[in-house]
């Protein structure tokens, strides 16, 4: 395993971290915790999660499956703009950052968050208070670094006025660029890049040439769509949806994909659906 860094955050993360989106809900947990062993056993040392995945769910899984190797992870979790239909249980503001991040806490069974993401900004509420909220939960020592999603470059400079943003989440993929100049700015300053459906599967000519590829390479369509992306920037780092066991093999096999140039001179040629 070739691990990168995770921004300018100092932690070294396995390359592909491991989506924990359908855990506590179309994975139940035991399978979860099938999942999230057999991940560590082949390197992984990067999980993901959110509040608002099966409404809790999914962190409580996290939670329980490594507590007894909490150090060995890199634990990442998101804050919700709404947790269910009480209007006090959403819309950033200093009240609901604060609660949220102690209920994640609380569920996943730990005293600090390596990697909080602001899932989404509230458009309700100045994206500047949203960042005092999350300053003061990182001064506080709930958080130890903060990342952002779907956000513009503006975006990312406006958070920076208030923490070091280490990582961003927007959807990319080989045929769907719409966060390039997001990207390269990532890059050019340091900042991971974890993008977020990384394949549109309705793009039929862009499934044909991955197909022509993959094929070449004796893997799957979905294996070199997502070492396109290892291969096309050094910040980024994949989060693929993991929901089995065999899943997550095949998500694993992408790091042994060795694209050449001409493969990415052929993926790179890619125009979006």
């Amino acid at each position: 395993m070739h691990y990168r860094q995770l921004g300018r955050s100092g932690l070294k993360v396995s390359p592909i971290c491991l989506g924990t989106m359908m855990f506590g809900g179309a994975a139940d947990e035991a399978t979860s915790q099938r999942i999230i062993a057999k991940a560590r056993d082949a390197g992984v040392n990067f999980i993901d999660t959110a509040d608002a995945y099966s409404n809790g769910g999914s962190e409580t899984v996290v939670g329980r499956a490594i507590s007894n190797n909490r150090p060995g992870w890199v634990l990442a979790t998101k804050l919700a703009n709404q947790m269910g239909d009480d209007p006090n249980r959403g819309g950033l503001s200093r009240r609901w950052v604060l609660q949220a991040a102690d209920e994640s806490l609380k569920r996943l069974g730990t005293d600090y968050i390596d990697l909080y993401q602001l899932h989404r900004i509230d458009p309700k509420v100045p994206a500047e208070k949203t960042f005092e909220f999350l300053q003061k939960a990182q001064q506080d020592g709930k958080i130890r670094h903060i990342g952002l999603s779907e956000v513009s470059v503006d975006d990312i400079k406006k958070a920076q006025e208030f923490f070091e943003v280490v990582s961003v989440q927007n959807m990319y993929s080989v045929d769907n660029r719409k966060w390039e100049p997001v990207l390269n700015y990532c890059r050019d300053h340091n900042i991971a890049f974890i993008p977020w459906f990384p394949l549109n599967a309705g793009n039929i000519a862009a499934q044909d040439k991955l197909k022509t590829i993959a094929d070449k390479h004796n893997a799957t369509v979905h294996q070199v769509a997502l070492s396109w992306l290892l291969y096309h920037a050094e910040n980024i780092l994949l989060i693929p949806g993991t929901s089995s066991v065999e899943h997550l093999e095949e998500n694993m096999k992408t790091t042994s994909v060795e694209l050449t140039g001409a493969d990415m001179e052929v993926l790179n040629s890619i125009s979006p659906a």
